[in-house]
């Protein structure tokens, strides 16, 4: 059984739309990423997930639990980054982890200390008095602290130098060695890459891809580049596949989804300078999504 399923899951803020008919099967120890840009269900899909908003329709599970019925149970097995970190201002980091801690009735031990040397942070500091980053790193502190089966991750880079992102990478790895689930969800596609397998696109509340890292990479689209002897027209490149075309002086530039050898027999076609035709990076990939 998957450890997060989602079935039609669905949220709506009275009229507006939140997400709508969202589908995810995530395994257990999986790092599995969620991408998207702000306002596309992100952090609606997670918060509904944890009990924090309450579905309109469809429903899901976590540990084979009911987000619903089961929300208690399932938060005491998880660990929840939102992104935006807004804790108690007037408590120091120091007395927010140990509130945080007190919640599982685990001692504080030897992981606390060894957490906080690697986010290098002053825990003597109010949080109101911290900076963007050093919030971040107190809500990752606060998230890891418990050892849990699962953690939540929403922004987990937004206001990380990237000394500490490479930091909180590592940590990561090494929980999910550990045997911890982790779903990341971000709108920085590199992150997703260096970290996830699978990755799931979700665009105005919908999931509209999900599939493996490398198969979007090599599965879908070309990335190319035209050179022409006489100045090109665009309808020289109206034949079925191609996407994206810009023509700037004697070069075609757009990308293309399909069969190669035809793009190749349509290409010859024309009177070619120079050709090129390579992989697309993970964020053309996913900009194409949203085209």
């Amino acid at each position: 059984m998957p450890l997060i399923q989602t079935y039609n899951l669905t949220k709506y803020y009275g009229r507006s739309r939140g997400i709508e008919n969202v589908n995810l099967s995530i395994d257990e120890g999986e790092i599995f990423g969620f991408i998207g840009p702000n306002g596309s269900g992100k952090s609606t899909t997670i918060r509904t997930l944890l009990g924090l908003l309450f579905p309109t329709g469809g429903s899901a599970t976590v540990f084979g639990l009911d987000i619903v019925k089961d929300s208690k149970e399932i938060k005491k097995q998880i660990g929840y980054l939102p992104s935006d970190v807004n804790y108690y201002e007037g408590m120091t980091g120091f007395e927010l982890l140990e509130y945080s801690v007190s919640f599982y009735k685990t001692p504080r031990d030897e992981r606390f200390n060894k957490l906080v040397e690697i986010f290098e942070i002053d825990l003597s500091r109010k949080f109101e008095d911290l900076s963007m980053g050093n919030k971040k790193k107190v809500g990752i502190i606060q998230a890891l602290l418990h050892r849990s089966k699962l953690l939540i991750l929403d922004e987990p880079t937004n206001g990380l130098d990237p000394l500490m992102q490479a930091r909180l990478f590592e940590v990561l790895k090494e929980e999910n060695v550990n045997g911890v689930t982790i779903f990341f969800s971000s709108h920085v596609l590199s992150d997703v890459q260096k970290l996830c397998r699978r990755v799931a696109i979700i665009k105005a509340g919908s999931i509209v891809a999900l599939e493996d890292v490398q198969s979007m990479r090599n599965k879908h689209l070309k990335k190319c580049r035209i050179d022409l002897t006489a100045l090109p027209r665009a309808e020289q490149f109206s034949f079925e596949g191609i996407k994206e075309l810009t023509i700037t002086n004697h070069t075609a530039e757009f990308m293309f989804s399909g069969d190669t050898k035809k793009l190749i027999a349509q290409l010859a076609l024309l009177d070619l300078t120079n050709i090129s035709i390579d992989e697309p990076s993970l964020e053309e990939i996913f900009m194409h999504y949203y085209v």
